[in-house]
């Protein structure tokens, strides 16, 4: 039996019992010769209300920890002695995994306050701009030949761009609730990518960026992948690499076996380049390297969060390396069919 303050507690009210029922007898009997059968009975009464105390201190504490275990979430099946370590390991573990739990919900209400927030100032810069064009047409700028189709074209871009945060938010909704299922087959990596940079060659030009396929070693790859996807997740990499290239800078794609099995496919580029303290956070919905930069290019400002939500799904992983003024290669691996 380990000692403990009930033990303690016990023993004192024994050795009380002991002293005053010996102390008694003592007096009543006043007999030098039956002070053994005093210190026998006083013993004996010592050791009862020991016992008894003892027990029925446990049973009565071990009723009311209960009643308070159950009222913070702790259910006490423990045989042992209630003052013991036991008990007091099961608090101070409550205690830790309740301090845990706090500090999560305050990082994610943290984190809710930044995202609405974030989510309220991409919508509302497209919503304000529309705003502005349509009154103007509406005070009179529509029967003017020289702006009315021109304000309107540029509303046109307001209203696809928040098209855009709508459509990325459910794509990503769906993603992370699990509902949006991967339609998983045989693909020829090589015409997906050359059939990306095809429809991104306008895009390059503009920007004066050349965008190439790196010459691979074997005459094609397959993956298993659901392929719409796939375009997603290389269209959206490719695109970040022409968007934040330097003019005259250069983007490449290579795709190669790395292991049996597995393909690693990287967008390498030349151009701005991303700090350190923000690789961490880079693929966070509405997470901003520069602010004012990026809106200016009319992102939704979740494509890197789609990214790595899809790659995910795939079992997948995806990664960023990148240096100031040196350029980013984003990595992500897929599964050879």
């Amino acid at each position: 039996m380990k000692f403990s303050s009930g033990i303690f507690f016990s023993f004192v009210l024994g050795l009380i019992s002991f002293v005053i029922s010996s102390l008694g007898m003592y007096l009543l009997l006043n007999d030098p010769d039956k002070e053994p059968e005093v210190l026998l009975v006083s013993f004996s009464i010592g050791g009862i209300v020991f016992v008894v105390s003892y027990f029925a201190l446990q049973i009565y504490t071990k009723r009311k920890f209960k009643k308070i275990y159950r009222s913070i979430g702790i259910v006490y099946e423990k045989n042992g002695d209630i003052f013991g370590k036991d008990a007091q390991l099961e608090i101070e573990n409550w205690l830790n995994k309740k301090t845990t739990e706090i500090q999560k919900l305050k990082s994610t209400e943290a984190y809710r306050r930044e995202f609405f927030g974030n989510l309220a100032h991409e919508l509302k810069t497209p919503v304000f701009s529309v705003e502005g064009y349509i009154l103007t047409l509406l005070e009179g700028g529509l029967e003017d030949e020289s702006i009315n189709r021109k304000f309107l074209n540029k509303a046109a871009k307001g209203i696809d761009r928040i098209t855009n945060v709508i459509a990325d938010m459910d794509t990503i909704t769906k993603i992370e609730s699990g509902n949006l299922k991967l339609n998983l087959k045989r693909i020829s990596l090589f015409e997906l990518i050359k059939n990306i940079l095809s429809e991104l060659e306008d895009l390059a030009e503009n920007h004066e960026i050349k965008v190439t396929l790196e010459k691979p070693s074997v005459a094609e790859i397959f993956v298993t992948a659901d392929k719409l996807r796939l375009e997603q997740v290389v269209t959206n990499l490719v695109s970040n690499s022409i968007y934040y290239g330097k003019k005259g800078g250069e983007s490449v794609i290579s795709a190669k076996e790395i292991a049996k099995g597995k393909i690693l496919v990287k967008v390498t580029d030349n151009g701005l380049g991303i700090a350190k303290e923000h690789l961490p956070r880079l693929f966070e919905r509405f997470y901003r390297v520069e602010k004012s930069r990026d809106r200016n290019l009319g992102g939704s400002g979740i494509g890197l969060a789609i990214v790595k939500h899809i790659v995910e799904a795939h079992n997948q992983k995806i990664s960023v390396e990148s240096n100031l003024d040196k350029g980013t290669t984003f990595s992500f691996t897929l599964d050879k069919a």
